[in-house]
């Protein structure tokens, strides 16, 4: 897509008959800041990806919960197993 100089010229006029000449230095300002920002939580999230997952207080681990299931699941399987031999094998 190029631009020439007439289309150039035509956006700065439609930029300027929107906001006028007073108000174009803090729109722009106002446009900066939001990419600062934008940039400064895109490079946050960018650092938190690198990192281990933290625990804080309050919070719910979920994968601890989860593996507390399975070892309790895996108990019952080895209980219910042993039930099962029992009731099969009556020398037991």
């Amino acid at each position: 897509m190029n631009l020439g100089p007439l289309e150039i010229g035509l956006i700065i006029l439609a930029v300027l008959l929107l906001f006028g000449y007073k108000k174009l230095p803090d729109a722009s300002r106002s446009i900066g800041r939001s990419l600062r920002i934008f940039k400064g939580e895109m490079k946050g999230m960018k650092d938190d990806d690198g990192r281990a997952p933290t625990v804080v207080a309050g919070e719910i681990d979920l994968d601890a919960q989860a593996r507390a299931a399975e070892a309790q699941a895996a108990e019952a399987r080895a209980r219910a197993d042993a039930a099962r031999a029992s009731v099969s094998d009556p020398t037991r």
